[in-house]
C-alpha cells in the first residue's frame, strides 16, 4: 500500500555506488577521463574494474543512480512522504541496501524486481576534485513499461505534481519515459528531464528529441550542453545559444519550458521559452578546496534542490538558490549525500 502524498515521482536507474578514492592508477589502467560518466559497454576491456577496485581500495558503498540521488535530495527540502522513485532492481542484498538508504531519507522505493539479473552498480573513481563513473546497469536496464500499470504506480502517478526522469534512463527506457511523459501531459503536470552525461545527447539524440516536447524543465551541465550542441549542429561554446535551442524545441505542453545549465563553480544559466532573450545568471557560492570532500552527486543534489523548491511553490530564482545550497552541501560530504540532522535550506 502507498501511504503519503507523493508529489514528486522520479524514474531512473537505481545503482549501488562503489566509491574508490585516489584512484589515479585505475584511471590510467583503463584509460578513463577524470571527470566523465560512461556505461561499461562503451569501453571494452573495463569489465574487470569492479573486481579490481574491491581488491585495490577501501571501497565506500553508497546508494546511487543520478535520478535516485536527486529524488532523495528533493525529499530533503520537502515534507515527509513527498517523493517516490521508480526503477528496476534485482532480488539481492544490493537492492536491500538501496531500499534501506531510501527509507532512511524518506524516499519511497517503488521498484520493479527482476529475479534473474543483479542490481546495477557504478564504480566511482575519485581523483582530487574529480570523479569518473563507470556503470554496469544490470537489473536497471530490465525495467519494463508494464510496471507503470501496476496499482501502486498508477496511484503514485495520479497524485504526482511533478515528474522527473534521469537522462541515463533513455539508454533503454524510451517507451516507459514516453508513457510517463504522456501521463504528465494529460494531467497538465510538469515533466522534467536531466541530460545526465555528454553521451546521452551525443549517442541517444533521437530518444532525447522524442522526449523533449513533453518537458517543462530541462537540467544539464556545460559538458552536456556542448554534447547537445554537437549533435544538433550548434556552437558548443555558445551555452546561451544551446539553452535557447532547447527552450524553443518543439513543445506539446501549454507551459513555458525552463532550461538550466550549470557550470560547476561558475555561474548557472537559466533561460525560459517565453523570455528567451532574458538570460538569468546565478553565481555559485565559492568553496575552498580544503572543504571539498567529493564532487560526486553535486549535480544530482542541485537538481533535487530545484525540484523540491519548485514543488513548494518557490520562484525559479529561489529554486536555483536552494539547488546551489544542496550542491555545496553535497561536495562537503562523502558521496551523493547531505547533512543530517537536516539543515534548513529554504
Amino acid at each position: 500500500m502507498v501511504g503519503g502524498n507523493y508529489e514528486l515521482v522520479a524514474m531512473g536507474n537505481p545503482l549501488l555506488d562503489m566509491q574508490a578514492r585516489n584512484a589515479e592508477a585505475t584511471l590510467k589502467k583503463y584509460d578513463l577521463k577524470a571527470n566523465d560518466a560512461i556505461l561499461i559497454e562503451q569501453k571494452p576491456g573495463t569489465e574487470a574494474i569492479y573486481d579490481d577496485i574491491t581488491k585495490e581500495y577501501d571501497i565506500h558503498y553508497l546508494a546511487g543512480g543520478a535520478a535516485q540521488n536527486s529524488a532523495r535530495c528533493a525529499q530533503y527540502v520537502l515534507p515527509p512522504k513527498s517523493t517516490a522513485y521508480l526503477g528496476s532492481v534485482g532480488e539481492d542484498d544490493l537492492a536491500k541496501q538501496l531500499r534501506a538508504a531510501n527509507e532512511k531519507e524518506g524516499l519511497h522505493s517503488a521498484y520493479q524486481v527482476n529475479k534473474t539479473t543483479p542490481t546495477g552498480c557504478c564504480a566511482v573513481l575519485i581523483t582530487g576534485e574529480h570523479r569518473s563513473l563507470v556503470t554496469r546497469l544490470g537489473a536497471a536496464e530490465k525495467f519494463t513499461p508494464d510496471h507503470l500499470s501496476t496499482s501502486e504506480v498508477e496511484k503514485l502517478t495520479q497524485n504526482a505534481k511533478f515528474f522527473y526522469v534521469g537522462g541515463f534512463f533513455l539508454t533503454h527506457g524510451l517507451e516507459s519515459t514516453l508513457i510517463l511523459a504522456k501521463r504528465a501531459l494529460e494531467r497538465q503536470t510538469p515533466f522534467s528531464i536531466n541530460l545526465s552525461a555528454p553521451f546521452i545527447p551525443q549517442f541517444f539524440k533521437d530518444q532525447l528529441d522524442q522526449v523533449l516536447p513533453y518537458t517543462t524543465l530541462v537540467i544539464g551541465n556545460e559538458s552536456e550542453a556542448e554534447a547537445y550542441a554537437a549533435s544538433h549542429g550548434l556552437d558548443g561554446k555558445d551555452l546561451v545559444g544551446v539553452a535557447k535551442h532547447i527552450a524553443q524545441f518543439e513543445s506539446k505542453t501549454n507551459k513555458p519550458r525552463t532550461v538550466i545549465i550549470t557550470q560547476g563553480a561558475e555561474e548557472t544559466l537559466v533561460l525560459q521559452s517565453d523570455k528567451v532573450d532574458n538570460v538569468k545568471r546565478y553565481p555559485v557560492q565559492k568553496v575552498s578546496s580544503d572543504k571539498i570532500v567529493d564532487t560526486n552527486g553535486a549535480g544530482d543534489a542541485f537538481a533535487g534542490g530545484v525540484l523540491g523548491a519548485l514543488i513548494l511553490g518557490k520562484s525559479i530564482d529561489e529554486a536555483v538558490e536552494v539547488g546551489h545550497k544542496l550542491g555545496v552541501m553535497c561536495i562537503g560530504q562523502s558521496g551523493p549525500s547531505l547533512k543530517f540532522p537536516k539543515e534548513n535550506v529554504l
